[in-house]
């Protein structure tokens, strides 16, 4: 089946103009980003997400991505996290997936593992880790560094253990399929789990995962090679990384170009150009849309597909960043909390065509 991955450069393509990657056909160039709603139980989903991510499909996004599901247990950020290691939590997925589509979006799930930010406390409760005592689980990463200093200290993974983790984001990657994703996307971003393995900050090991570049990027490669292997050629495959840890001596934005070509040789799709989060004190330069300057430079120098996502908020901003070729979707996030319909009000302002739900036709009339 023929697909397209590569980047075109193409000014022409507007916030509204569709996008074929793959099999799979968005109906504009935006995308709800993975937030995390803490609101699982045993990772299992419930009528929130149904409702949180299906007005989203409602407001006219393309691609509606969930927040990060665990691949195993203990690679939960908060006990309260979605989860994806079980057959069991397949069905009410699969409710969610089939309401989103029948709204006209695509429904993508984002796989994901915490390494050693798991164990936390949701963020209203204050996010700390949680202690063995209150229910807290002994994290993992490439080497026995935490987080902060305060906080407990991971297990380093045997290569055995890394093998199995592997594993097991292929079998996750296998459910979500059966629950009716459409699009697959590996978190590895964020100072989790894949991030803290290519990260020289975080990764500490002399063996085949650690050391250079090639030997660090080595497990977010296995990862993404196996998952692009469940996938059937139809379905693509996305990957967020944090393009650069903002701190001296960490993961730069040259990283990132030469590990997005790695990955696209491998039959990644697109990339999702997030940054920083290893650290808690990165020295990040916050403004709009700060991170579309990433997507642009690993979208003309890897040749692949980039996502823009960071503080994009308003219409004519998000149609710049396509329409300038700095990426070839934009996500949103907070802006999507705020107004779960900033697409059909973004068409407005933009006059592009985007049909509401024939149901809320009538406060959406016609732009003249």
């Amino acid at each position: 089946m023929e697909h397209s991955n590569t980047a075109k450069g193409s000014t022409e393509a507007g916030l509204f103009t569709p996008l074929t990657i793959r099999g799979v056909n968005f109906r504009n160039r935006i995308a709800v980003s993975p937030m995390c709603e803490y609101s699982c139980q045993d990772g299992f989903t419930n009528d929130w997400h149904l409702v949180h991510l299906g007005s989203r499909a409602v407001g006219g996004a393309a691609l509606v991505l969930t927040e990060a599901a665990a691949v195993e247990a203990r690679g939960r950020i908060s006990p309260a996290d979605l989860g994806i290691w079980k057959d069991e939590q397949i069905d009410k997925l699969a409710q969610i997936t089939a309401f989103i589509k029948q709204q006209g979006a695509i429904p993508g799930m984002q796989l994901a593992h915490a390494g050693r930010k798991a164990s936390c406390r949701v963020p209203w409760e204050g996010g700390a880790a949680i202690p063995a005592a209150d229910g807290g689980w002994q994290t993992v990463a490439p080497s026995a560094v935490p987080f902060r200093n305060t906080d407990p200290v991971p297990k380093e993974l045997s290569v055995a253990e890394i093998r199995e983790v592997v594993e097991k984001f292929g079998a996750a990657a296998g459910r979500a399929l059966a629950a009716g994703f459409e699009v697959i996307e590996i978190h590895a971003a964020h100072g989790y789990l894949l991030h803290e393995f290519y990260s020289p900050l975080s990764n500490r090991r002399t063996d085949e995962y650690g050391g250079s570049f090639e030997k660090r990027i080595r497990l977010i490669l296995e990862v993404a090679k196996t998952v692009r292997g469940i996938l059937p050629d139809k379905n693509p495959l996305f990957v967020r990384i944090s393009s650069t840890d903002w701190k001296e001596n960490g993961w730069t934005v040259d990283d990132s170009v030469k590990l997005a070509e790695h990955l696209r040789g491998i039959g990644a799709d697109l990339i999702d150009c997030s940054s920083a989060g290893l650290v808690p004190d990165a020295k990040i330069a916050l403004g709009p849309a700060y991170q579309a300057p990433f997507a642009e430079r690993i979208r003309r120098e890897a040749g692949i597909l980039t996502g823009a996502v960071g503080l994009i908020t308003d219409p004519d901003q998000a149609n710049r960043i396509i329409g300038s070729g700095q990426a070839d979707m934009v996500l949103l996030a907070r802006q999507m909390l705020r107004d779960p319909y900033w697409p059909l009000h973004a068409a407005q302002v933009l006059k592009a065509p985007l049909e509401p739900p024939v149901q809320y036709v009538r406060a959406f009339p016609e732009v003249e």
